[in-house]
């Protein structure tokens, strides 16, 4: 029923061009969760300029809905800086101490500036979720605008080009290297300690049932798990499953990935047998590389700047006025 309201909506609205300085985000949400295959061919159905409420969210700028085999994709395009205040949002709330908001909108900007002078996709530059950064549609906020129009078109910059600003929640007192994650190294983004005891995913614990574990998996009858490897900052890295047919050997990153980001906060765990349950006793939240984001508020809270915290994080990288793509 949403789905057709939207169309009518559509077909009867107009469109002008749009802000040149401008990002264009694919909505995932409860209702719109698929993201259009590599070379799956999709079809507008309509465009419009305004205001469109989605489950609950408001969508400024244009809209336009596509049709293809998985169903319909809705993509977002508005002004970059407007984008920024909407992450920051979503990503750190609005009661975050000034510098803290300040050092979020310069990874954010950064980050989706790097997304689309990277993305090939002619569609849209990037997604809404966590497979990229949170954006929930608009939202205004006074401490947020004053914080995204006060470090407005900054960027981060390693010898020359915008960097990729990865970034996480809490990253448990070390943050991580990006080639255990991502494969790749940087020259600017390396482990670091960090403070982020403030955070509520400082420690957490998780007792997943093994029936749960198995239907992730697609297993039957796992007998135990148990560590196989550890990263250089002692996450783990992989795990064995030993089940009814045999071992399986899984990158944690995976695990957290089948299970739930949330389920299983972050890579860096113990684990113990217990009856028909493993629980999982960890720290942090998220994929541990680049700025953590507790960890940023608490130097907030100490007195530091924006650009002394990201500098912290991402070493080597000078602050520069984004050019219009």
């Amino acid at each position: 029923m949403i789905k057709k309201v939207i169309i009518i909506f559509i077909m009867l609205s107009a469109m002008t061009d749009a802000d040149a300085r401008s990002i264009k985000v694919l909505i995932l949400d409860d209702l719109f969760q698929n993201i259009p295959g590599k070379d799956e061919k999709i079809e507008r159905m309509g465009k419009l300029r305004g205001d469109l409420l989605v489950n609950g969210a408001h969508y400024l700028g244009n809209i336009e809905v596509w049709k293809g085999r998985s169903g319909l994709y809705l993509i977002n395009e508005l002004p970059m800086e407007e984008y920024i205040k909407n992450v920051v949002s979503a990503e750190v709330g609005t009661s975050w101490d000034m510098e803290a908001l300040k050092a979020q909108a310069v990874i954010a900007r950064t980050y989706a500036l790097y997304q689309i002078k990277s993305n090939n996709n002619i569609n849209y530059d990037l997604t809404s979720s966590v497979l990229h950064q949170v954006y929930k549609g608009t939202t205004i906020d006074p401490r947020i605008s004053y914080a995204v129009i006060n470090t407005e078109g900054e960027v981060l910059v390693y010898d020359g080009k915008i960097i990729e600003a990865l970034y996480h929640s809490t990253c448990g007192g070390k943050t991580e290297n990006a080639e255990e994650v991502f494969g790749k190294s940087y020259s600017y983004m390396k482990s670091v300690e960090s403070n982020c005891e403030i955070s509520p995913y400082w420690i957490w614990e998780r007792k997943i049932p093994l029936t749960e574990i198995e239907k992730a998996l697609n297993l039957s009858d796992i007998k135990e798990i148990a560590v196989k490897s550890y990263t250089a900052t002692k996450r783990v890295k992989a795990v064995d499953i030993i089940h009814g047919s045999g071992i399986l050997s899984i990158k944690s990153n995976d695990l957290r990935k089948s299970l739930g980001w949330s389920r299983l906060p972050s890579t860096n765990f113990t684990i113990t047998r217990d009856n028909g349950n493993i629980t999982f006793e960890g720290k942090g939240y998220g994929h541990g590389v680049g700025l953590c984001q507790w960890s940023a508020l608490a130097m907030a809270r100490t007195g530091m700047n924006y650009k002394e915290i990201l500098a912290y994080f991402y070493p080597g990288t000078i602050l520069q006025i984004y050019e219009d793509r």
